[in-house]
């Protein structure tokens, strides 16, 4: 109920709005969601004029917290873009070696979908109109059992290293194989994650 009142509101306020990521790959899966989170076009300082239990977290990712009690929020997040269409140098920063350090770029549905790590994190589902939109082939990934990043391995590697953890992760909860390219890609990379 929870998520299903963000997305409502968001929309009310005449942002788009869309269940994301994992909630959506599990429920998909008939796995019981560890939890729902929302991606929309409306900014934080917008997110947060929606909701009276609202808090903006995170510099290098702005998030917004929206509660209902003590324990329970929904994570809602501004739909990202690639950096290079940052208007200010300070909305995206890498370190050295190419991690993201901030990552405040906003953008479209699609550009969010391939911002995701994996495909099969990259669903997006309206419950409004009860669609499903997959901009990264996640859905046949699911149907293989296949975990997959989204772009080239080594580069989305170095943006955020912990992925390699997630990858494994992942393909270990869900029973997956990791995509030949993925999996090639993890040996070479692990010394990032001293980073």
């Amino acid at each position: 109920r929870a998520v299903l009142s963000v997305v409502e509101t968001l929309k009310q306020h005449g942002f788009q709005a869309y269940i994301v990521g994992g909630g959506v790959r599990d429920q998909i899966l008939k796995l019981n969601p560890k939890d729902f989170d929302v991606a929309t076009d409306a900014h934080p300082e917008e997110i947060k004029k929606c909701f009276s239990r609202a808090l903006i977290i995170g510099k290098r990712f702005r998030l917004v917290h929206v509660y209902f009690n003590r324990r329970e929020y929904i994570e809602v997040a501004t739909f990202r873009a690639d950096h290079q269409h940052a208007q200010h140098k300070s909305d995206a920063q890498t370190k050295k070696g190419g991690i993201i350090a901030r990552d405040n770029v906003y953008g479209t549905l699609e550009e969010d979908a391939f911002r995701r790590d994996f495909t099969v994190n990259a669903l997006y589902y309206d419950p409004v109109r009860g669609k499903i939109f997959d901009y990264c082939e996640g859905i046949p990934d699911l149907k293989a059992k296949v975990l997959r990043l989204i772009g080239k391995p080594h580069v989305r590697f170095k943006e955020d290293p912990v992925r390699i953890l997630r990858a494994l992760r992942f393909a270990n909860k869900m029973g997956f194989t990791i995509e030949e390219k993925t999996l090639r890609a993890i040996p070479a990379d692990l010394p990032m994650l001293a980073e």
